[in-house]
């Protein structure tokens, strides 16, 4: 663990000890929270199995790589709709796609554990999202689009619909009030909320990576030039487990009109490593990409239908950068509101069939020439050698490493509260 640890966060926690001692106090919350912090452990621990459903195509898919339960929301896309998706794609890569339902499976299995359900009913939980997503790749090799099978207001009920109402009904103005201030007629970030004053020369340079990365917006998102005209600028302290030591800035922008309420909030944030890339030996998949910033919007643009029209990448001193919106749509799926087991199957089956969906969008229509086949067509294909198999070994696999994971968490947190951990 120590090794691992070492290699994925060394460097960070040389840079930023202080956010990685909060990010570790999280992790230590719970097994749950641990395993979303540690994807670098799950991959080491995958690395080498072997795996009945791969072969030379099925082992070189878009995944999202960092697929557990609470990576799920909304967002509006580019057609103006909203969806309820899979969300997150710092660790997306190229990679095998048993991966992505395999990291979901297991952390199903912790939320399961969390809840005091027995090890049956989360057997037929993890069934069912399997089984989801079968029937989803069957439906898109029959022709049905992914814009078609997407998650939205139209095609969910339940918790998913819940989540999506609550989504509609959040407003670009209520995410303003909540994060700037009018002073003079203008609009500025309010100091508040982990943001902070830039240093004149810090902020001349992340204005400048903003310039570069206009240049790698999609067309269709260019309207008029005083769209990117940029009002303020400031440092965010504090962006999620994931994002630990990594330094991140928030741009407030003009927006489609001179109205106040149509200003635009932009994130941009370091790239990191994804923790796949060290068992993924690919040349061909390393060189692909220009820096981490660029993997990681090449990566989400494949994945995801008509994704974010402000999702584009720059760099800042040569390291690669991320830049999305900070979206008034956004709203995510609470798990501690699910106890009943029929209202979590329900929820499971839609998680299943919007991760079939997600890969099914990643393949040689998606625009990119890493995965030049009908992924769902594959994927399919080896699943139908043996679907029993399938499950049988999807469910196994989540019983078992939810107790490796539960047990490295145990482990873990006497490392970090005896200060074994290098760095802390």
């Amino acid at each position: 663990m120590l090794h691992v640890f070492d290699r994925a966060f060394g460097a960070l926690i040389d840079g930023d000890p202080a956010a990685f001692r909060v990010k570790f106090r999280k992790m230590a919350a719970s097994a749950f929270a641990f395993y979303r912090g540690t994807a670098c452990l799950f991959y080491a621990d995958l690395d080498g199995r072997e795996d009945p459903f791969l072969d030379e195509r099925t082992s070189r898919v878009w995944i999202h790589g960092d697929l557990h339960a609470e990576n799920f929301g909304t967002y509006m896309n580019a057609d103006g709709k909203l969806v309820f998706n899979v969300n997150d794609f710092d660790e997306a890569y190229v990679g095998p796609w048993t991966w992505d339902v395999k990291r979901f499976a297991a952390s199903l299995a912790l939320i399961g554990h969390g809840k005091a359900l027995s090890d049956d009913t989360i057997a037929s939980l993890v069934a069912a999202y399997g089984a989801a997503y079968l029937d989803q790749l069957r439906l898109l090799t029959d022709k049905t689009t992914p814009q078609e099978a997407a998650l939205t207001l139209a095609t969910t009920e339940g918790p998913l619909l819940e989540v999506l109402r609550r989504a509609r009904l959040q407003t670009r103005i209520g995410l303003l009030r909540s994060e700037t201030v009018v002073a003079d007629h203008e609009r500025r970030f309010a100091m508040s909320g982990g943001a902070f004053e830039l240093a004149d020369d810090v902020k001349a340079t992340v204005l400048e990576a903003f310039d570069r990365y206009l240049d790698t917006l999609p067309p269709a998102t260019r309207q008029r030039p005083d769209t990117y005209d940029v009002k303020d600028v400031v440092g965010r302290r504090g962006v999620g487990i994931g994002s630990a030591g990594l330094p991140s800035y928030n741009l407030l922008i003009e927006g489609n009109t001179e109205a106040l309420e149509n200003d635009v909030i932009l994130y941009m944030k370091q790239g990191q490593t994804p923790s796949v890339s060290h068992h993924v030996t690919d040349p061909e998949v390393r060189s692909y990409f220009e820096h981490e910033g660029h993997r990681t919007v090449i990566s989400q643009r494949a994945l995801q239908a008509h994704a974010d029209p402000w999702l584009g990448y720059t760099d800042i001193d040569g390291i690669g950068q991320l830049v999305a919106e900070v979206s008034p749509y956004a709203n995510d799926l609470d798990w501690s509101d699910l106890n009943e087991v029929d209202t979590i199957t329900e929820v499971v089956e839609y998680l299943g069939r919007a991760t079939a969906t997600m890969h099914a969008v990643a393949d040689e229509e998606s625009g990119h020439t890493l995965v030049p086949f009908s992924t769902e067509d594959a994927i399919r294909t080896a699943i139908e050698r043996d679907e029993e198999g399938f499950i049988t070994s999807l469910v196994d696999f989540a019983h078992a490493y939810g107790a490796r994971a539960r047990a490295d968490h145990a482990i873990f947190v006497d490392l970090f509260r005896n200060g074994l951990i290098r760095g802390l």
